[in-house]
């Protein structure tokens, strides 16, 4: 293995190892059979691609998530990417509206397939299943049910920052920010409001 790679392998342990627990012992466990392909995929995965910064690990996760489910490898691969993805804040409920929407546009035989692998994964994490809805869906149910401080004229756009955090942007017409709002979500329902102007 050239130095280069030996880096991003190791690079790639570490960084893998941040997001699951054992993930050092669990990506040794894998690829026993062919240390040569972990070198590869982990160097490239997690030693290169998850540093690159035009996306955060969220979105990264989300896009793997879908992209195995549409590869229809819903087996060691989803398994490790829904951990590594509740690990980067993804939630169970956005990991399953991922398979709804990969259900589109790879077919829902594949979609069904991968569905049926999330129980375990879930309660592995502790969650609910069903899921909990996700932080943005409970701030965008309430934003659309009572006006905040007197927000409701401006564009919003809503994210999920976190497991129970989702942030809601309020701006005027020329895309001047004027607001912001964080909700602290358990449950399905806002635990904490914070806006700020």
């Amino acid at each position: 293995m050239s130095d280069e790679m030996a880096r991003l392998h190791e690079r790639g342990r570490d960084t893998f190892a941040e997001l699951v627990d054992g993930g050092k012992e669990r990506l040794d466990h894998l690829f026993r059979a062919s240390p040569g392909l972990a070198e590869l995929a982990v160097g490239t995965v997690y030693g290169h691609l998850s540093h690159r910064p035009a996306l955060d690990e969220r979105t990264r996760e989300a896009v793997a998530i879908a992209a195995i489910v549409a590869a229809g490898c819903w087996e060691s691969p989803l398994s490790v990417h829904v951990r590594t993805g509740l690990a980067a804040g993804l939630t169970p409920a956005e990991i399953s509206e991922i398979l709804v929407e990969t259900a589109a546009f790879a077919g829902f035989p594949r979609a069904v397939s991968a569905v049926s692998k999330l129980p375990d994964l879930f309660a592995e994490a502790g969650s609910p299943v069903p899921p909990e809805p996700a932080p943005r869906e409970v701030l965008l149910n309430a934003l659309n049910h009572e006006e905040l401080q007197g927000l409701s004229g401006y564009e919003v756009q809503v994210l999920t920052t976190g497991s129970n955090t989702a942030v809601a942007l309020f701006r005027a017409a020329d895309g001047t920010l004027v607001a912001s709002a964080q909700a602290d979500t358990t449950g399905g329902k806002i635990t904490r409001l914070t806006v700020v102007r």
